[in-house]
């Protein structure tokens, strides 16, 4: 690293024939880019990448050339003091894109992205008060580590609370205009500052809901991560009031209203990450009840090859969501990660090839190239009126949200039948009872044997925690249990807990999975109206794994616990 004022050179090599050296520039290019900048100005670097000669990665490699400084790739996190960074504003070091990264005698030393910069990098050692080392690291790096950085300088929501010097609701409701990015605020006021670190938390947590519970004489906030709901704050009941009114500023709802339940939402910048928030209030004996709904809309995750589908099953399923008609159905309770699997098979066929329209209720992520409607039962937008609407959109492929009732269902097969595949849920507790909801709606068996080509039934495991994994023996009980035959030398694991999953053993979730395949057989039972129970015997010989055995492969291959494969599965009875 060097010092922060550029070393002086008798000779310092120009920019242009350092670029022409290292082959990134042809000399023709580079006489075109000094002629712009006779005409328009700036510096020659900016011409460069301007008339995209150059990416601002290779500019800036050139750049380190020059002015003898490292350039550093990636940025070790663990390496990085995030005390330094309580005197520099977060925008300040998103615009420069600079970070102080560690103490080393009287010198600090810092990366950043823009070198030349020397009006902001002179500002930034009188902010940090001591001489600076500089490295060179690329923008997108650069962005990230500062993200992460301030997220770990950010006060916990105990710390906000012991803090706190109370304010009046009128103050707080004069709070009405949020910063871009919350974890750049600098507003004092202790509520905001508390609210704001409970988001903080839950989003460094990955949780995906928070709940504010009032009680006789506390208030609870707990966050659900993984599926499973953790206590995590108790502030006083004198805050109760605030609290919630803050939340529901931020939700655009009525804080007046404290008789009736609400609906509000969110949308937040927490740390470079675009969330927004569901807000559900309902009254309760001791004061409002809140529920948060997280939900990302970046879809990063959804690709189809990472839900936790078997090599078998993922191989099925991408030939069969390649189909041009028919219908296929994911099963399975609330929460069970349904639309997370319909989200990624559509993710996974999206082209600009095909039109792709989808009703939902609600509409859980933002998916580019892809036609979203809302569920909006006030103006009588139901799932059926809204699927007729699509079909006059000529569509390739339907996603409906969820089928509750037979117009629903009916306008859904006549669908597949004129030549559209459609993806659908069902509430059922495994595949072959998707067939018998369907005929029990009113269905008649030829409609629904002709159009259900697949219907997937799933659940959601804990995984457990790569960092505090540990082996062990299973007995020939446990292996009874998951239908596994009792090998003396298998190992099975478990989490001990540890700091990386809250002292819970478990580390993010998983799919499991039963994928029913129909078949000629299995239409002509459905045609003769046969139980579930048969059908699903039938798929069994034909191959299907059910919910139990899938997860039992997962304990096996240890991704999981026998205790979590038990815990949403139901006894398998044939």
């Amino acid at each position: 690293m060097q010092n922060a004022t550029h070393k002086k050179v008798s000779k310092r090599p120009r920019l242009g024939q350092i670029l022409i050296d290292k082959k990134v520039l042809s000399p023709e290019q580079l006489e075109e880019a000094l002629k712009r900048q006779q005409e328009e100005g700036g510096r020659i670097g900016e011409v460069l990448i301007r008339l995209k000669f150059l990416k601002e990665e290779t500019l800036l490699k050139g750049l380190c050339v020059q002015w003898q400084l490292p350039y550093v790739p990636t940025l070790n996190l663990n390496s990085i003091d995030p005390s330094l960074t309580l005197d520099i504003p977060l925008s300040l070091a998103k615009r420069h894109l600079f970070l102080p990264i560690k103490r080393a005698g009287d010198l600090i030393r810092c990366a950043t992205s823009k070198p030349m910069n020397l009006t902001a990098l002179d500002d930034f050692r009188l902010l940090l008060g001591a001489p600076m080392e500089l490295a060179v690291v690329p923008p997108g790096e650069m962005l990230r580590c500062i993200n992460q950085v301030y997220e770990l300088a950010t006060e916990s929501p105990e710390e906000a609370i012991s803090d706190f010097s109370g304010t009046s609701l009128s103050e707080l409701a004069e709070e009405l205009a949020e910063p871009e990015d919350i974890l750049d605020t600098d507003d004092e006021a202790p509520m905001i500052q508390l609210v704001n670190s409970i988001f903080f938390q839950a989003a460094q947590q990955k949780a995906s809901d928070i709940h504010f519970e009032p009680f006789e004489r506390e208030i609870k906030v707990r966050f659900r991560v993984d599926g499973v709901l953790y206590n995590i704050l108790s502030p006083p009941k004198r805050l109760q009031s605030a609290l919630i009114s803050r939340v529901k500023i931020m939700a655009g709802m009525n804080i007046a209203e404290k008789r009736l339940p609400q609906d509000g939402r969110i949308s937040l910048r927490i740390g470079g990450r675009e969330i927004d928030i569901r807000v559900s209030d309902i009254p309760t004996a001791h004061g409002e009840r809140l529920v948060l709904r997280f939900l990302e809309k970046t879809n990063e995750s959804l690709n189809l090859s990472d839900i936790g589908l078997s090599p078998r099953d993922l191989s099925a399923i991408e030939r069969l969501i390649r189909l041009a008609h028919g219908i296929i159905l994911v099963t399975g309770p609330t929460g069970s990660g349904k639309t997370t699997t319909l989200y990624s098979a559509l993710n996974k066929i999206n082209s600009p090839d095909k039109n792709i329209i989808t009703i939902e209720d609600p509409i859980e992520y933002q998916l580019n190239g892809i036609g979203q409607i809302q569920v909006n039962t006030k103006i009588d937008l139901t799932f059926a009126k809204g699927l007729r609407s699509i079909l006059r959109q000529d569509p390739d492929v339907i996603m409906v949200g969820e089928i509750r009732d037979v117009e629903t269902a009916g306008i859904a097969i006549h669908a597949s039948l004129t030549g559209h595949l459609v993806f659908s849920t069902l509430h059922t507790n495994d595949a072959a009872g998707a067939v018998t909801r369907l005929l029990d709606m009113g269905i008649e068996p030829f409609l629904v044997s002709s159009s259900v080509v697949a219907i997937v039934a799933q659940r959601l495991v804990r995984k457990i925690c790569p960092k505090c994994r540990t082996p062990y023996r299973p007995t020939p009980e446990e292996c009874l249990k998951l239908g596994l035959k009792h090998d003396p030398n298998h190992q099975f694991y478990k989490g001990k807990g540890c700091a990386n999953c809250l002292n819970t053993g478990f580390k993010g979730r998983s799919g499991i999975y039963e994928v029913l395949l129909m078949n000629d057989n299995l239409r002509q039972m459905v045609l003769a109206k046969v139980d579930s129970s048969q059908i699903k015997a039938k798929a069994i010989l034909n191959g299907m794994l059910t919910l139990r055995q899938d997860g039992a492969m997962r304990v096996a291959n240890g991704l999981t616990t026998t205790e979590e494969v038990l815990r949403v599965t139901q006894e398998e009875t044939g």
